[in-house]
């Protein structure tokens, strides 16, 4: 039997996630926004915030088990994120992610995605390793859009990344801690 079978539906990704408090002060600071843009989409849960770094589904087992091979040989210390803007992106007609972004603060985690792409590449994975790289954390999907707008920096230390599974919930099938 597959090891990732029951993944062949749904979403499959490597992704960090923020702590539960930061989880939790992040949904706190969606649902203000939401009021105060008068979005009408349902907010993202605080277990299912995350940044995704790449896209495993439809991948055959075999390259999961590479990219999976590639994410437990890395070494980096844990860092630091900083989210200091909203804005809304493009989405599907009537479906448009509302998200935090940033500049400044993400430098770090453009560097850990571009050691994990390298490390994908070298287990094979090369298609996986693209460079077009936003970070974001998606609030919640609404038909209206808005402008950049400024909100207070939310940040949290980055010590972790996971295999998600995204189906009726999201599931975390692997974890490797960041270090040296």
């Amino acid at each position: 039997m597959d090891k990732f079978a029951s993944c062949s539906s749904g979403r499959l990704f490597l992704a960090t996630v923020p702590d539960a408090a930061t989880a939790d002060r992040i949904h706190g600071l969606a649902a203000t926004l939401k009021r105060a843009h008068r979005f009408n989409g349902k907010l993202i849960a605080p277990h299912r915030l995350h940044v995704s770094l790449f896209s495993l589904t439809g991948l055959p087992d075999r390259q999961i088990c590479a990219a999976c091979e590639a994410a437990a040989d890395l070494r980096i210390q844990p860092f630091e994120v900083s989210f200091d803007r909203t804005t809304s992106f493009r989405g599907g007609p009537g479906n448009r992610p509302f998200v935090l972004i940033g500049a400044e603060g993400l430098r770090r985690l453009h560097s850990f995605r571009h050691m994990l792409a390298a490390a994908l590449t070298q287990r094979g994975l090369r298609r996986l390793a693209n460079t077009n790289f936003t970070p974001h954390v998606t609030l919640l999907y609404d038909p209206r859009s808005v402008d950049e707008c400024p909100v207070a920096p939310v940040a949290w230390t980055v010590a972790e990344f996971v295999l998600v599974h995204s189906l009726k919930g999201h599931q975390h099938l692997a974890r490797w801690c960041l270090r040296t």
